[in-house]
């Protein structure tokens, strides 16, 4: 099995920080993200948010809350559907809001050769270079290969998209962290596929399904160019962003020295507020983690 590891696309700047920051971290251990936060340089990352967080408000009136979430301060908004409108009335909504679109979350069959085409035109327009899978379906005996073929297409979608400045990704479930064969259906896609293909992290689910965002961002630097932070709780089935287990500011130093994160995508789907309500409250908690 071949693994990926670098990315070639990163600037010579950037490269030589993510090795020297990866190579560091081989030889310390835990204690390299002490010297990371005192010695390399981060980057600020803007923040979006995941409109799938508030999908009950944008099915009744998606300008109204894109207005909303850009008034509470996200610099950008990532899609999980359209609700029916076009990609130029979109762009006409992100533009009369200041904000951006940080990314689309698009199912598997419009990056088919058939579909590829007319997402690449829809999403041209939109201004987004984050094309991110939401979901992979691997059941069954033959799991492995399933998960392996998923990744041979990844790897040829990249040649596909990158003249038109885009990149394409795979989000995380808490069942990618669940043993095929004694490996993880995550490590059996991204140990095979080419270090263009984002990893997009989201730490409450992956943490939900027993894996280690910190460890990961170690394991393949370079490329969570965007991130879902979402709290995970072992005790509060109600934690919102940064009153939970996720070791935040670990996490924040790894994405803007090694991560070469481009966003952080604020995402919150528990009950426990309005979802409106919710997503201001995780970015007020966020930038008091900042502070």
């Amino acid at each position: 099995m071949r693994t990926y590891q670098s990315d070639s696309t990163l600037s010579r700047r950037d490269f030589l920080v993510t090795t020297a920051a990866s190579a560091a971290l081989g030889v310390m251990g835990a204690g390299c993200l002490e010297e990371l936060k005192g010695k390399t340089a981060r980057r600020k990352v803007p923040v979006g948010v995941q409109l799938y967080s508030v999908r009950a408000d944008c099915a009744k009136d998606l300008p109204g809350t894109i207005a909303a979430v850009a008034k509470l301060g996200y610099e950008g908004v990532e899609f999980a559907g359209y609700y029916d409108y076009t990609a130029k009335d979109l762009r006409k909504i992100l533009d009369d809001n200041g904000i951006r679109c940080c990314g689309t979350h698009t199912a598997m069959d419009t990056l088919s050769d058939q579909n590829l085409g007319a997402t690449i035109e829809f999403n041209h327009t939109l201004g987004n270079k984050y094309l991110i899978v939401p979901g992979l379906s691997a059941q069954g005996p033959d799991a492995r290969d399933t998960w392996l073929k998923h990744a041979e297409r990844f790897n040829l979608l990249v040649d596909k998209v990158r003249p038109h400045g885009m990149w394409v990704g795979y989000h995380s479930h808490a069942g990618d962290f669940k043993p095929i064969d004694g490996q993880m259906p995550w490590d059996l896609f991204f140990g095979n596929t080419r270090p263009e293909v984002i990893m997009q992290i989201d730490t409450g689910n992956m943490m939900d399904g027993g894996g280690d965002p910190i460890a990961y961002l170690k394991r393949y630097p370079g490329r969570t160019r965007t991130i879902h932070i979402k709290e995970h709780s072992a005790t509060n089935k109600n934690a919102i962003l940064g009153e939970g287990d996720v070791k935040w500011q670990d996490l924040f130093t790894l994405c803007e020295t090694i991560g070469h994160t481009q966003w952080y995508i604020i995402e919150e789907e528990k009950d426990a507020y309005p979802p409106l309500k919710a997503v201001e409250l995780c970015l007020k908690n966020y930038k008091k983690l900042r502070s």
